[in-house]
C-alpha cells in the first residue's frame, strides 16, 4: 500500500524529528511502514490512497479507559458530583446491570469512538470482578477488540476489601479473594499477554486504587506477582485531595510514598491522574521512572483539578493520555481529550503569573505544543503500556496510523497549518482511513461491517434497561 500526497506528516516522536518532510508512506506486506519520502512512485500491485489535503498522524495509544462506562454518559444523579459522590451515584450505583452482553455492548461503543477518534491501541482498566460473576469479562473485552482490529491492553482491575461507599454491598460488589484474583490475572497473563515487536494483546496488574482496594500486605505481593510473571503495573492514583487525606490518616503517608514504600514504583509502573502531588512526590516519580495517564477531561469534568502534566514531563515522567471513562468524561474520544489538554494546561499556566512589578505578567501560551501532544497521545502511550514497535510512524515501525481530512469542513478552512488542524480546530475531522499494522480498520468514516443505527439501537435499549433496574 502507498500512501501519496498528504499535507503534513506528524511523527509521535519529541524533539526536532517530531514533524517528517515525507509527504508519502510505503506500507510493506507485513503491515510495517517500509519507506517514507515524496514523489514515491508506485510499485506493481500496489493499492495507492491519495491523501491530498489531508494530515497523516500516528494512531493514539489510550492509556486509561473504563470501556463498561460507555452506557453510563451523562447520568443525572451524577453530573454535578466530585469523584466521591459521583462513584456512589454511578458506576457502584449501575455496575449490577452489566452482564455479559451489556459489558460487551458498551466494550463496542466504546472501542468504537475510540476508533473514530483515530485510536489504534485501547488500554482498559475494567474492574468488575467478584465471586460467581458467571461469566468472563476479561475474554469478552479482548474479542470485541479483535472483532473491531485493535490492539488491546486489559488492565485488570478489582479489589479484595471495598470502599466505604460499598459497605454491606450486594453481591456485585463484594470483593475478591486475592488469592482468586491473581490466579485469574495469571491465566489472562497466559492466554492474552503477548510479547516482543507489534503485539496485539497484553495484560497488566491493576487494582482499582492501590491505596484502598487491597489490604496490607497484599499490595507489595501483588507487585512482585506482576514482575514474576513480567507485566506492567497500573492503578488509579492522587485524583483528589481526598487521595491525601486518606494516606496520611491510614498510612501517614503521602499517596505515591505509599506506592514507593510498597514496590509500585519504577518504569514498569503508571498510574491515571496523579493531580494532586508534593514536589517530593514528584521527585519520586521523577527519578524512579514511573509514568503517568493523563486524564485531563475527566479532571475537570469532577472537579478534581488540573495534573500538572507539562512539569512532570519537564521532570522526566513518561507521560501518556487516557480518556478515562465515559461517565465521568461523556465523550471518550482521543482527538477531544488532546483538545483539552492543549486548552487547559495554557489557561492554567496564565492564570499562575501573577502581577510582577517589572511587568512581565502575560505567560502560558505555550504551556503545551500540539506536537507534544501528539507525543504523548502515540510514542507516550506505547512507552507506558510496553509496546513496542509501535506510536511513532518511521521507517520499520507498525504501520498504525490516521489520515485525517480537512477539506470538506469549513472550520478547517483557512488553517495557515494543517499540521496542528485536528487538535487545534476543535473538532473531528472526517477520517478518511485509520490504519492498524497496515489493514484498513476505517475507511470513510465508516468501520467495515459495522451497523451504526443498529449499535445505537441496542445502546438506547440498554440505557432504559440499565434505567429500570437502578
Amino acid at each position: 500500500m502507498l500512501i501519496r500526497n498528504a499535507s503534513a506528516v506528524l511523527t509521535g516522536t519529541a524533539g526536532a524529528g517530531a514533524r517528517s518532510t515525507a509527504r508519502d508512506l510505503r506500507i510493506g506486506a507485513d503491515g510495517c511502514i517500509a519507506e517514507m519520502g515524496c514523489s514515491l512512485v508506485p510499485e506493481p500491485g500496489e493499492r495507492v490512497l491519495d491523501a491530498s489535503d489531508c494530515v497523516i498522524y500516528p494512531g493514539w495509544v489510550n492509556t486509561h479507559h473504563h470501556l463498561f462506562q460507555s452506557l453510563l454518559k451523562g447520568v443525572p444523579a451524577g453530573i454535578d458530583a466530585t469523584l466521591t459522590p459521583w462513584l456512589k451515584a454511578v458506576p457502584y450505583a449501575y455496575r449490577g446491570g452489566f452482564d455479559e452482553e451489556t459489558l460487551r455492548l458498551a466494550a463496542r461503543i466504546g472501542l468504537v469512538e475510540l476508533l473514530l477518534s483515530g485510536c489504534t491501541t485501547a488500554a482498559d482498566h475494567h474492574y468488575i470482578y467478584y465471586p460467581g460473576i458467571g461469566y468472563d469479562p476479561s475474554a469478552a473485552l479482548f474479542d470485541e477488540a479483535a472483532r473491531l482490529g485493535q490492539r488491546f491492553m486489559l488492565l485488570r482491575g478489582g479489589a479484595t476489601q471495598t470502599r466505604d461507599a460499598e459497605a454491606g454491598a450486594p453481591a456485585h460488589l463484594r470483593p475478591e479473594a486475592f488469592d482468586a484474583m491473581l490466579a485469574d490475572i495469571e491465566r489472562c497473563v497466559g492466554r492474552y499477554h503477548q510479547r516482543g515487536p507489534r503485539a496485539r494483546t497484553r495484560v497488566a496488574m491493576a487494582p482499582t486504587t492501590i491505596t484502598i482496594s487491597l489490604r496490607d500486605g497484599e499490595l507489595r505481593e501483588a507487585a512482585r506477582a506482576a514482575r514474576a510473571w513480567g507485566i506492567p503495573l497500573h492503578s488509579h492514583l492522587s485524583e483528589t485531595v481526598s487521595y491525601m487525606e486518606h494516606c496520611r490518616e491510614k498510612f501517614n503517608r503521602l499517596p505515591v510514598e505509599v506506592a514507593a514504600d510498597n514496590e509500585w514504583l519504577g518504569p514498569d509502573v503508571w498510574f491515571a491522574h496523579l493531580v494532586h502531588l508534593s514536589a517530593s512526590e514528584r521527585r519520586l516519580l521523577a527519578n524512579s521512572g514511573t509514568g503517568m495517564a493523563h486524564c485531563p477531561q475527566s479532571n475537570g469534568r469532577l472537579g478534581s483539578g488540573v495534573a500538572p502534566a507539562p512539569a512532570l514531563a519537564r521532570m522526566g515522567v513518561p507521560m501518556s493520555i487516557g480518556v478515562d471513562g465515559a461517565a465521568s468524561n461523556e465523550a471518550a474520544d482521543m482527538l477531544s481529550e488532546l483538545h483539552c489538554a492543549w486548552l487547559m494546561h495554557r489557561a492554567h499556566a496564565g492564570s499562575a503569573s501573577l502581577p510582577r512589578p517589572e511587568g512581565a505578567g502575560e505567560a502560558g501560551a505555550d504551556a503545551v505544543t500540539i506536537e507534544q501532544l501528539v507525543h504523548w497521545a502515540s510514542a507516550g502511550g506505547a512507552r507506558v503500556l510496553g509496546f513496542e514497535g509501535v506510536g511513532t510512524l518511521a521507517v520499520g515501525q507498525a504501520a498504525d496510523l490516521a489520515v485525517w481530512r480537512l477539506d470538506d469542513d469549513p472550520r478547517f478552512f483557512g488553517v495557515h497549518d494543517p499540521a496542528i488542524a485536528p487538535i487545534a480546530s476543535g473538532a473531528r475531522p472526517h477520517l478518511k482511513w485509520l490504519l492498524v499494522d497496515g489493514a484498513i480498520v476505517v475507511e470513510d468514516d465508516r468501520i467495515p461491517g459495522l451497523d451504526m443505527a443498529e449499535l445505537h439501537a441496542s445502546a438506547r435499549a440498554a440505557v432504559k434497561r440499565l434505567a429500570e433496574r437502578h
